[in-house]
């Protein structure tokens, strides 16, 4: 479950099983796997307030809004201690690369602007103390002024009301962009916030990033947003999509927002035409999985076959996922699968749940890359592929991390998954 971190060889190569190598030393000699990721860093914060309080500073309740930094200010200034409900190290990128490094107990890499200056008790100390060691922040570019705030508003109905304070988020220079730490990435991780004011610099250091990870053979990775995002630059998106991305991650609403089809099944089917392997979650109904394989590697399910508005869509959820372009005949492969055990009996949360389960998905795509370096002549590697699991396999995990994270209140995981479910790894990896 934890490869390619530092465990023990027998978790995933038996020694007693035929043919095997033992790879103690080599896995401790050659671990250099690592994913990047590109970030807007902020801080979440969570507060209870009135209604009364948001129309005194005009803030319409149940939408989202960027706000003046000073105004922001003075709203948490005026925040008693039992309003504030807990502060997060926030993020999409952020929360998904420290998600991998905990499963993974393995390094990760963290581009984005950080306060120049900073002391214990504020929010950028905030934020590296909530981050995971392994996340490397040796990267991030000084900048001066406040980090970025997002608070969520709750008001006694339980609606949620969201501002943004932009602080210094969008102020990655490019220069910051160190070519060397994209090209040894086993991934490139971006959101489609960073593409979103093509005048602000980080989106000058995305597109740098991105056009270094696709000569070098780097897949990279779109989580979308929000529906709202995808509908004011859809066009825009669907380009980016289709020039740059390998992979791309995001709930139903997002999903329709791309493709027009209310029916997860069908916008992944169509979202295939512009990338090679599609994250799907659905909420209360679970998560999908859209990718591809050339059929002389498809391997049929041994599960049910189910029929929806594809007929056997889950025919060869057995197959490991391949780049269209690496296929002689694509054949196009889908999996789904229901909330794990039900999802929680409680969720305090949703937030964080699809970062989760991304960040299941990159381990398995980084395990992919590491054995790759590792045994570049094993029979996992006859043809390139982009999983080092079967999209069905891979599912399982993804769903499994996505339960721990709706069964806490925090977007970030503070441990791996439970010691008991070490014994498991069949459950999750296609060996």
């Amino acid at each position: 479950m934890k490869f390619p971190g530092r465990r023990k060889s027998k978790h995933y190569f038996p020694v007693a099983s035929h043919g095997r190598i033992p790879l103690d030393q080599m896995l401790e000699q050659q671990n250099d796997s690592y994913i990047t990721g590109i970030e807007q860093l902020l801080i979440d914060i969570e507060v209870n307030v009135s209604e009364e309080f948001l129309k005194e500073y005009g803030i319409t309740k149940g939408q989202s809004m960027v706000l003046d930094d000073r105004m922001v200010a003075s709203i948490l200034s005026r925040l008693e201690d039992d309003q504030i409900v807990a502060e997060f190290a926030g993020g999409t990128i952020g929360n998904t690369l420290h998600n991998y490094s905990v499963l993974t107990d393995d390094r990760s890499v963290l581009l984005g602007t950080i306060c120049e200056t900073m002391k214990v008790g504020d929010y950028a100390f905030k934020y590296v103390c909530n981050t995971s060691s392994h996340v490397s922040l040796s990267y991030l570019q000084p900048v001066k002024g406040d980090m970025a705030k997002a608070i969520c508003f709750v008001t006694p109905d339980k609606e949620r009301t969201f501002c943004i304070s932009k602080g210094i988020m969008n102020e990655l220079d490019p220069a910051y962009v160190n070519e060397e730490v994209i090209r040894g990435s086993s991934a490139l991780l971006i959101t489609a916030y960073l593409l979103r004011d093509e005048n602000a610099p980080i989106y000058h250091s995305t597109m740098k990033a991105v056009s270094i990870a696709r000569e070098s053979q780097v897949p990279v990775i779109l989580t979308m947003g929000t529906s709202f995002l995808i509908e004011e630059k859809h066009d825009f998106l669907v380009r980016f999509i289709h020039d740059y991305v390998n992979v791309a991650a995001m709930n139903d609403e997002e999903a329709k927002a791309l493709s027009g089809q209310n029916d997860p099944l069908l916008a992944g089917e169509q979202i295939l035409d512009l990338t090679d392997l599609v994250l799907l979650t659905v909420g209360s109904q679970g998560l999908y999985m859209c990718g591809y394989v050339d059929r002389e590697f498809a391997r049929e399910t041994r599960d049910q076959i189910h029929s929806k508005s594809l007929a056997e869509y889950n025919k060869y959820e057995y197959s490991r996922s391949m780049e269209r372009r690496d296929c002689r005949e694509p054949v196009k492969i889908y999996t789904h699968i229901n909330p794990y055990m039900g999802g929680p009996g409680a969720i305090r949360n949703t937030n964080g749940a699809g970062d989760a389960a991304l960040a299941a998905v990159l381990h398995d795509i980084a395990a992919n890359a590491f054995h790759k370096k590792l045994q570049p002549s094993s029979p996992k590697h006859t043809a390139r592929f982009l999983t080092y699991s079967s999209i069905h396999q891979i599912s399982k995990y993804a769903n499994r991390v996505s339960y721990e994270v709706l069964s806490q209140n925090s977007p970030r995981l503070s441990r791996g998954l439970p010691d008991r479910e070490e014994n498991l790894k069949d459950a999750y990896w296609d060996l």
